[in-house]
């Protein structure tokens, strides 16, 4: 085995790598001049299981052809087997038309990491399950839900009735599966959005008087809804609000809302490279994935089970 990591989260590669003992591959991706990526490959990978290790966050073009012109020189490089390990698939948000002449970028992207050499792809918590199916090669999602649980259980349930809450209809089927690690109630927020980007919180379907309410989602972005939900919560009655989201996208002022907001805490995971301002932000904690991430590629390269890493 051998594992790659260009450069969108080498913390990450690294942690991954000291979880299975097997050092990263030395490797050169760098720019030219005109920004142009180039790739080369330092070590001999003829007839090997080779794994790359790269999230297509911001930049997110820059790090999907990273991740091309990497999956291409292993390729041309005779690796028996290349898996693609993308701990935060980006456009994964354009999953469908959403008008008459939209793109489904999330399938464009899935036929260029194929074509580009990937026999293999494993991925965590994709925005949408049915993205699986628009890989024409085996894919394995993962999720974070183990990861949560288990803080969930070390941190917060200590301090009173949990109340798990879905954002949006569209995540209750996550919402449900964290609930049910914790043995918490269920809440759900029914919102309208007026335009992209805008969410206005409507209702609250549940209880969630006196209750510790912990939101539960897989991106935050701009973080609008997210506090937006946690203000609607308060005013029902919420003890205490927190959230837990897998890709801690935070763009634009996100991080400066997520800290002036009724939120205790925000975890997120390490998908995505945390900034300085995530690092210095009092209300935003990051979770390592590195042992779930490196138990799946361990599981894959021996054959064995990876769905039974959720049971």
């Amino acid at each position: 085995m051998k594992i790659l990591s260009c450069n969108s989260n080498r913390p990450l590669a690294e942690a991954i790598s000291a979880y299975l003992n097997v050092p990263l591959t030395e490797a050169a991706v760098r720019r030219f001049s005109d920004m142009e990526v180039f790739a080369e490959i330092l070590e001999n990978v003829r007839g090997e299981d080779v794994y790359v290790i790269q999230s297509t966050s911001y930049p997110a073009n820059d790090n999907l052809m990273e991740l091309l012109v990497c999956l291409d020189a292993l390729h041309r490089g005779s690796a028996k087997r290349i898996t693609a390990v993308i701990p935060y698939y980006g456009y994964a948000r354009q999953d469908r038309k959403t008008g008459p002449r939209t793109p489904i970028s999330a399938k464009l992207v899935a036929n260029l990491i194929t074509t580009a050499g990937a026999h293999r792809v494993l991925t965590l918590d994709l925005h949408a399950a049915q993205i699986q199916g628009f890989f024409d090669v085996p894919t394995d999602n993962l999720y974070a839900a183990p990861v949560f649980g288990k803080d969930i259980e070390e941190s917060i349930k200590k301090n009173g009735d949990l109340t798990v809450v879905s954002p949006d209809v569209g995540g209750v089927i996550r919402a449900r599966a964290i609930a049910r690690r914790v043995d918490a109630d269920l809440a759900i927020i029914d919102k309208r959005r007026e335009r992209a980007g805008v969410s206005e919180v409507m209702n609250i379907i549940g209880d969630v008087k006196g209750k510790c309410c912990i939101m539960v989602d897989d991106i935050v972005d701009s973080a609008g809804t997210l506090c937006n939900a946690a203000v609607a919560l308060k005013e029902s009655g919420a003890k205490t609000v927190s959230a837990y989201v897998t890709h801690g996208v935070l763009s634009g002022g996100a991080v400066a809302r997520v800290s002036s907001s009724p939120l205790e805490e925000m975890v997120i995971t390490d998908s995505i490279m945390g900034t300085e301002a995530v690092r210095l932000a009092q209300n935003i904690r990051q979770l390592s994935i590195a042992p779930l991430l490196g138990e799946a590629i361990k599981r894959i390269a021996e054959s064995q089970s990876v769905s039974s890493l959720f049971d």
